[in-house]
């Protein structure tokens, strides 16, 4: 029993370990929805340079994709300020698969990562 149970410890903790690499990619596409008029605008965005859609300054600051599959899942470092005001509408990762995870909230604008260029 005690060599399952350690058997089991050690699955749980060479998890992370065992996970797949991240590769930084040079910039990555996300896609800007305008609540007020309903169009969606797709963006391609290289790390460090900001870029203005509508009311919003945009700046993706690392892309990152598993190593060994490109076109897998990608989840991005973004700075997204509204009106060139002080406090930024969203600073963080959000992630392709998963955009509710850490969702920007604002009341016009809703932004999300599609995947990083490769």
């Amino acid at each position: 029993m005690r060599a399952i149970w350690a058997g089991f410890c050690v699955v749980l903790l060479a998890g992370p370990v065992l996970a797949q690499n991240a590769a930084s990619a040079s910039g990555g596409d996300i896609r800007v929805l305008d609540k007020l008029n309903g169009e969606t605008t797709d963006v391609t965005l290289q790390n460090g340079v900001p870029q203005q859609v509508g009311l919003l300054s945009i700046e993706m600051n690392d892309c990152r994709y598993p190593a060994r599959n490109p076109s897998g899942d990608a989840y991005a470092a973004l700075t997204v300020t509204y009106r060139n005001e002080s406090t930024p509408a969203f600073n963080g990762w959000m992630i392709a698969s998963s955009p509710a995870l850490n969702a920007m909230d604002h009341p016009r604008y809703d932004v999300w990562v599609l995947r990083c260029t490769t």
